[in-house]
């Protein structure tokens, strides 16, 4: 697949790239087809120098179905010889690292949604009163079948507890038999 895309050059901390079109296998540096514009980021964005490109050869390529990347795409956009790309979407670039969403916690936005929803959940606290004092009164009659039901857990468990106990010692005996060497 060919690619419109840039192939950075210069020194250390001072970029320049070449806008080349190249086989997507290649190396980014590497072998390319045809150098078809260069790219200073280093330049200001007013400066006529900062871009340079070579659009009739552009537009060969694009015709022949090369891709370009997204940074070439909006180099592209900005020097009006493809329609600019539409940015993507990624909310978490805006929100600060520290609130960003958690695994298992909410997200930052619905902290908006809480507070518009605090009000409507004032109405209800007024009943919470006795919803709690329905739950109190319901406890102890719920501790007391927990208490009946106890001593036949416990009776039950100690039925099986014996035959559990003597089928482990059936079994050791077999398990720690020695085995015959191998010659």
């Amino acid at each position: 697949m060919l690619k419109l895309r840039l192939s950075r050059g210069g020194t250390k901390k001072r970029p320049v790239y070449k806008v080349v079109v190249a086989d997507s296998r290649f190396a980014r540096d590497g072998r390319f087809i045809e150098k078809v514009g260069f790219f200073n980021p280093l330049l200001p964005k007013d400066k006529k120098e900062r871009v340079s490109l070579e659009a009739e050869r552009i537009k060969y390529w694009l015709g022949q179905g090369a891709q370009p990347t997204t940074r070439v795409a909006r180099i592209l956009g900005e020097n009006e010889l493809m329609p600019m790309p539409v940015n993507g979407n990624n909310p978490q670039k805006a929100v600060p690292k520290k609130e960003r969403k958690k695994e298992g916690e909410e997200a930052p936005a619905a902290a908006p949604k809480a507070a518009e929803a605090a009000p409507a959940a004032e109405a209800p606290k007024e009943e919470a009163p006795a919803a709690e004092a329905a739950l109190a009164a319901e406890a102890p009659a719920a501790e007391a079948a927990l208490a009946a039901e106890a001593p036949a857990a416990e009776a039950a468990l100690a039925a099986e507890a014996p035959a559990a106990e003597a089928a482990p010692a059936a079994e050791a005996p077999a398990a720690e038999a020695p085995k015959k060497e191998q010659k």
